[in-house]
């Protein structure tokens, strides 16, 4: 018979060290303000061409943060993207790459430090939704689905927290959504909850085993959300059903994800870590 898998034990380990200071100061002591200040750090955002991705590589940059926009195509979101950062002053950079390829996120994360410097910062955005029933599915939509919204958020975080883990410092932050928490009514999208569901247990799972190591791994799940895929025109009777559903009665912009990405980005959130920020206007309550 076999042994079995060998377990591996936590040991007891040195307290996390106090945050280093932000700006020169002592965090105690400095202005609430500067904890958001990312200036002279370096950000990768995949799905950066457009929707949530975009307005949150835009926010971070206008925190200071140089950001390196990461998309599977070059044409038309991943420069508009880049030239709105420019046009606000700051830095920015295009790449073009497939999150479910291992070598290609590498490469892209080499080319990001290689132009701005170490990285410290990431947003996993990238991901695609699409609606079948489930005893009718193909493979094909199932498998390309996971592989580019669970495969793809773990192939970056692996590609990340490698050039991170050397230096004991970053932050990673996954876009799940409040469907890896409910069931969406009359959406009839399994795989999509199922892989939304295992964004948020992957970062979970991540955050505890680089606890340790100066990483810290969280989510945001956003509510329905009015990106360019849930306002085109044939979703008109959809988006007023999203938000009679919702509490707020209203969907959210893309702006209003950028203020939770910049709290994880930031030392304003130096002690957070494996949390799921659901930003659902109050969906998930009822």
């Amino acid at each position: 018979m076999s042994a079995g898998p060998t377990l591996r034990r936590m040991t007891a380990r040195s307290p996390e060290p106090i945050p280093e200071p932000v700006n020169g100061k002592a965090q105690m002591d400095s202005k609430a303000p500067t904890l958001f200040d990312l200036s002279g750090r370096v950000a990768l955002v995949t799905g950066g061409g457009s929707g949530i991705g975009q307005a949150i590589a835009r926010g971070l940059a206008q925190c200071g943060a140089r950001v390196a926009c990461l998309d599977r195509r070059e044409d038309g979101g991943l420069d508009d993207t880049v030239a709105a950062i420019e046009a606000d002053g700051g830095e920015a950079l295009a790449l073009v790459a497939d999150v479910t390829s291992r070598g290609e996120l590498d490469a892209a994360v080499a080319r990001t430090e290689q132009a701005f410097g170490p990285l410290g910062i990431a947003v996993n955005a990238a991901g695609i939704a699409n609606a079948n029933a489930a005893e009718n599915m193909e493979e094909a939509q199932f498998r390309t689905l996971m592989d580019i919204n669970l495969n793809g958020v773990f192939f970056s975080c692996q590609a990340e927290a490698q050039a991170m883990l050397k230096r004991g410092k970053g932050s990673i932050i996954n876009i799940a959504s409040m469907s890896g928490s409910i069931v969406n009514r009359g959406l009839e999208q399994a795989h999509y909850n199922a892989s939304k569901a295992g964004v948020m247990h992957l970062s979970k799972s991540l955050a505890m085993e680089w606890v340790g190591r100066g990483l810290r791994v969280n989510t945001i799940s956003p509510g329905y959300t009015a990106t360019p895929m849930n306002t085109r025109p044939e979703m008109v009777h959809q988006t007023k059903e999203f938000e009679a559903q919702t509490p707020m009665a209203r969907m959210a912009t893309v702006q209003e994800m950028v203020g939770p990405a910049i709290f994880l980005a930031s030392d304003a959130s130096s002690y957070c870590t494996g949390v799921d920020l659901l930003v659902d206007g109050g969906f998930c309550c009822w």
